[in-house]
């Protein structure tokens, strides 16, 4: 199978694609619940609720008892969590502190990856949300710098994570002290390829 790599690094001072990794679970609306505060405990964007919920005419006004389909990532998200995992592995071996885990990050991340199977490509400029940067302020997360390593064709977190570090340019991201927040995001082909995106930033501007 053919393995791709590429590491974007830049320091700022400074309608989604329709992804294919989701699998639905239902949720009971309750007193006091918000399309913000489901989206959060599910970690899940509020954009991915309204779209499998055609029947919610605002979603504004939700009200207990509603039922509503949660578009969920648990079998992906293992996957992105172990790398996660390892890469922060990778930076403690050089005495650096880990990368707090941002899930918004990751959902960024996961567009992206996904994007490049819509798309066909493999790059970090996307032709559907431009650069990384753009890409990442256009989800709402402002950030002082930021990175991203992309990879295809590694079947497994412990693969991905040993390519990239046998790569200065991806390494140089992964062991940066620039960053404070991770995002990994993965996603899996027609043809069974897995695509993998993980963005860094420091947030702020």
């Amino acid at each position: 199978m053919k393995k791709k790599l590429i590491a974007f690094l830049v320091v700022l001072c400074f309608t989604m694609s329709t992804m294919q990794i989701f699998a639905d679970t239902t949720y009971t609306i309750r007193s006091g619940d918000t399309m913000w505060k489901i989206a959060q405990k599910y970690q899940v964007g509020i954009s991915e609720i309204i779209s499998k919920n055609p029947q919610v005419k605002n979603p504004s006004m939700i009200y207990p008892g509603q039922k509503l389909t949660i578009p969920t990532t648990t079998a992906i998200n293992s996957m992105e969590n172990e790398v996660i995992r390892l890469t922060n592995i990778e930076r403690s071996k050089k005495g650096l502190g880990a990368l707090k885990a941002n899930w918004q990050l990751s959902r960024c991340a996961r567009y992206k990856s996904q994007d490049m199977i819509n798309k066909n490509y493999f790059a970090h400029q996307s032709p559907t949300y431009g650069s990384p940067f753009d890409m990442i302020e256009s989800f709402g997360i402002s950030m002082a710098a930021g990175g991203e390593n992309i990879a295809m064709g590694q079947r497994t977190p412990q693969e991905v994570v040993t390519a990239w570090m046998n790569s200065p340019g991806h390494r140089s991201n992964i062991l940066s002290t620039a960053y404070t927040e991770i995002g990994v995001g993965c996603a899996k082909s027609s043809n069974g390829s897995y695509y993998w995106t993980q963005m860094f930033i420091r947030p702020g501007r």
